[in-house]
C-alpha cells in the first residue's frame, strides 16, 4: 500500500475512535476484497459513519479506498482532506463528468465506494437501488464487491440522537464476492441488491436485537419506520428542503 501520510492519520483516528467507543467490528469475507486492482465498492447506507467502516475493511486488505463526495464540500478542512485522499467529487448538476472521475479511478486500479441507495435508509432495510454502481463497473471493466454493514446506525443515523460515548456495540460487516458486471446496468444493479440482501440478513442474524427497539426493522419485530413509511419521511424532508433552500 503506497504511503498517503493524510489518509493514514485518518486511519489512525477512526481506529482511535472506535476503540475508545468500545466498537466490536466483527468482519465476515475480508477475502473477498481484491489486494490489487480497481472494484466498485457497494455498501448499503443506514449511517453516518457507514464510510469509517469501509475504510477499515480496505485498509485490513492494505487498500485506500475512494469515497465519492458532494462536490459542494471541496473547501477548507473537508476539501483538503478530499484532495489529499483522493476523494471523487460529485456534482449533481454535472453527473456525467463525475462518473466519468469514477469511471477512471477504477481503471487506474482505485477501490471506489458507492452507496447504491443514495440516502440514508430510515427503515434500515434496502431501499430501491440506483444503477450507478452497475454502470461504472460496466464501463469500467471492473467488478463489483458487495458489502453489508450492521449496528453502525446504533451509533450515528438519521433522525436519532448520536451515542457517541463509550458503549460496546457490535458492528457486522459481512462482504460478498466479486460479481462481475455482464448485461445490462438493470440486470447487474438488480444482481447485486439480490447479493446484498442475502449478506444483509446474514449480518442481521446472529445480532443481538431486542423487540421494540426504534434501531430494528419492523420486519425483525423493532419499532423503526417500515420503508413506506421511510418513504413518506424522506418524502417530507425534501419538501422542507426545497421550502428553506434560498
Amino acid at each position: 500500500m503506497a504511503r498517503e501520510p493524510v489518509f493514514d492519520v485518518l486511519a489512525g483516528l477512526v481506529h482511535t475512535v472506535f476503540f475508545a467507543q468500545g466498537v466490536r467490528i466483527d468482519i465476515r469475507g475480508q477475502e473477498n476484497i481484491p489486494r490489487t486492482g480497481g472494484a466498485v465498492l457497494a455498501v448499503n447506507h443506514t449511517s453516518y459513519l457507514d464510510f469509517m467502516e469501509v475504510g477499515v475493511v480496505g485498509r485490513r486488505s492494505g487498500r485506500n479506498v475512494r469515497y465519492m463526495m458532494k462536490a459542494e464540500l471541496d473547501h477548507g478542512i473537508v476539501g483538503f482532506l478530499m484532495k489529499h485522499c483522493k476523494a471523487i467529487g460529485v456534482d449533481r448538476t454535472a453527473g456525467a463528468e463525475s462518473f466519468g472521475r469514477a469511471v477512471e479511478s477504477l481503471r487506474a486500479g482505485e477501490l471506489v465506494v458507492v452507496y447504491p441507495e443514495a440516502t440514508i435508509s430510515r427503515s434500515f432495510e434496502l431501499k430501491e437501488f440506483k444503477s450507478g454502481a452497475a454502470r461504472m463497473a460496466l464501463e469500467s471493466g471492473t467488478p463489483i464487491v458487495p458489502l453489508a454493514i450492521w449496528g453502525a446506525h446504533r451509533i450515528w443515523t438519521k433522525g436519532f440522537p448520536k451515542q457517541l460515548g463509550r458503549h460496546n456495540f457490535p458492528v457486522h460487516i459481512h462482504i460478498g464476492e466479486p460479481l462481475e458486471a455482464t448485461g445490462s446496468a438493470d440486470e447487474v444493479t438488480t444482481a447485486l441488491r439480490e447479493r446484498m440482501s442475502q449478506l444483509l440478513a446474514g449480518a442481521q442474524a446472529d445480532y443481538p436485537m431486542d423487540a421494540g427497539q426504534p434501531w430494528v426493522p419492523a420486519r425483525l419485530g423493532g419499532s423503526a419506520p417500515t420503508l413506506e413509511q421511510a418513504a413518506v419521511l424522506e418524502a417530507e424532508e425534501y419538501a422542507r428542503r426545497r421550502v428553506e433552500r434560498p
